[in-house]
């Protein structure tokens, strides 16, 4: 890896594929140790797959190593051809007729534009949905209240009906009561004192 970071840029692909090949070549031979490993006595296996597996995490780490390297070795190039270009490229003066490239930016400014204002009605639609949603929980919390009213008024009612035919069913009982205790005496009556 060290060799990579001082290698000509025309190599520099070569050294590439050699690191890449090396380590495909460890990560194969690290699959068959793997394998080995499981294959050690039961004392020796633990400290074995260890091992693998510290060489599997190194071996992880030089590829990351690698690729971190690609990627800044690709920046790096494609900056350099945008700065050729840029070199290369040729200005020229203004005709006659001077106009300035804005369409672009212009358009993106009215997309930006439009977004935002999307956004704030978007904002103030949900505001008033929120404002509806408590106003709606204070009418269905009189709502609520007003139906608890009418619910305990007609409990009320209820226990009053109840006791009304509960009254009433006392009041036959007693009729009865009285009607054979009158008839008793009277049966009694006629008995004895004739």
């Amino acid at each position: 890896m060290g060799h990579l970071e001082k290698v000509d840029k025309e190599s520099v692909h070569v050294v590439e594929n050699e690191i890449q090949a090396s380590i495909d070549l460890i990560f194969s031979n690290l699959e068959r140790l793997e394998i080995l490993a499981g294959k050690e006595p039961p004392q020796k296996r633990q400290n074995a797959k260890l091992r693998v597996n510290q060489l599997k995490y190194d071996v992880q780490h030089l590829q990351a190593g690698l690729r971190n390297f690609q990627h800044r070795r690709y920046t790096r190039e494609q900056q350099e051809r945008e700065r050729e270009e840029l070199l290369a490229k040729t200005f020229t003066t203004n005709d006659a007729d001077t106009s300035i490239a804005i369409d672009e930016s212009l358009q993106f400014n009215t997309s930006l534009h439009n977004a935002h204002r999307g956004m704030d009605d978007m904002l103030n639609n949900g505001s008033n949905i929120l404002q509806g949603l408590r106003d709606q929980r204070m009418t269905l919390k009189g709502t609520q209240k007003k139906i608890l009213d009418i619910a305990n008024m007609l409990g009320l009612s209820n226990t009053v009906m109840r006791l009304i035919e509960k009254r009433g069913s006392q009041d036959k009982v007693i009729m009865i009561v009285g009607m054979v205790i009158t008839c008793v005496i009277m049966f009694l009556a006629v008995k004895y004192l004739t």
